[in-house]
């Protein structure tokens, strides 16, 4: 049923972009959608990390896999259980970068009776796969974003299709975006158990980002869009000078619904992952809770009541019912 939900949803935006583009609400599509998805997108960031930033951390929790740092002669693991702030950065550059705890999953079943533990490096590959994919396709795109282009931009659009395959050229991030995302849903249908605790945000996210990629790689290989006018239209934007464009086809119109219904969802969805990695304590705490005490920022002043002051106020109870004082 989520799947279902899922799918008549993502059909319910294509026959809105394609029925706005036919019906002539050009502008609402081109400017006033678009700019509304970016003040979402900005607002909800901004937000969710004051949130995440202002919510206390009441325990000392950082998730570890390596000897803490302890005695002189025990050898510490200065990044699977950092000590020190340089440690931290090393662990999350290699989280962040390279999906570092990903790559340890394991997967787990029975044979004969036994418990056996194995390898499972397929998710950590077709994870990384789509990530970067994914960067490099939002980085490619900021060629829409700034007059001139700069040489990085140029470098990267070059390097990403540098086999030329095809005309126009496919670019290896495209096939590696539908590889990766393809995995990633077959495994959520596929596998009874992530079925089973798959809602409706988790099919969306991966079949809304499909339907990006997919628009983007037709209005480069099989409906050609005007890209000039795509260009103009962008820098309408930046210059909060909006422009709606011409001749760009319906298929434009699909696409660029899909983006601003994702950055608009993005903050207030599982996407936000992407920030909350740097804020979660599991990550961003070293492990130096033997050389430094953590404070619970939670805790509120108690008045406490010592022995001395007990056995003040209730003395000559104690002494009727023959218990023993300190002071008599």
């Amino acid at each position: 049923m989520n799947l279902l939900l899922s799918l008549v949803t993502i059909l319910i935006l294509i026959l809105a972009a394609l029925a706005g583009a036919s019906a002539g609400l050009t502008f609402l599509f081109a400017v006033i959608i678009p700019y509304a998805a970016f003040v979402l997108f900005v607002t909800g960031i901004v937000y969710r990390v004051v949130s995440w930033a202002r919510s206390p951390v009441p325990f000392h929790i950082p998730t570890t896999c390596g000897q803490q740092k302890t005695l002189p002669w025990m050898k510490s693991d200065p990044l699977e259980s950092p000590s020190s702030a340089a440690g931290v950065i090393g662990r999350m550059a290699l989280e962040v970068l390279l999906f570092r705890s990903l790559f340890r999953n394991t997967k787990v079943g029975l044979y004969d009776g036994r418990t056996v533990y194995g390898s499972a490096k397929w998710l950590w590959f077709f994870g990384l796969l789509f990530h970067w994919s994914f960067l490099i396709i939002v980085l490619r795109h900021m060629r829409f974003f700034v007059e001139p282009v700069g040489s990085w931009i140029t470098g990267l659009v070059a390097v990403d299709g540098f086999f030329e395959i095809g005309v126009p050229t496919l670019f290896l991030t495209d096939a590696a975006i539908l590889l990766g995302l393809t995995f990633l849903f077959a495994r959520r249908v596929v596998v009874p158990q992530l079925r089973y605790i798959s809602i409706f945000t988790d099919y969306f996210a991966l079949l809304l980002i499909l339907g990006v990629a997919i628009s983007g790689i037709l209005m480069r290989g099989f409906f050609p869009v005007d890209l000039e006018q795509v260009k103009t239209m962008v820098m309408g934007w930046v210059s909060f000078s909006p422009v709606v464009p011409k001749g760009v086809g319906s298929l434009f119109f699909v696409h660029l619904l899909f983006v601003c219904v994702l950055l608009a969802w993005f903050p207030f969805s599982k996407l936000m992952h992407m920030g909350g990695v740097f804020l979660s304590p599991t990550r961003n705490l070293a492990n130096d809770s033997r050389m430094r005490r953590h404070i619970n920022p939670w805790n509120a002043p108690v008045k406490v009541h010592t022995y001395e002051e007990y056995e003040d106020e209730f003395r000559d109870k104690m002494k009727a019912a023959g218990l023993p004082v300190e002071k008599e």
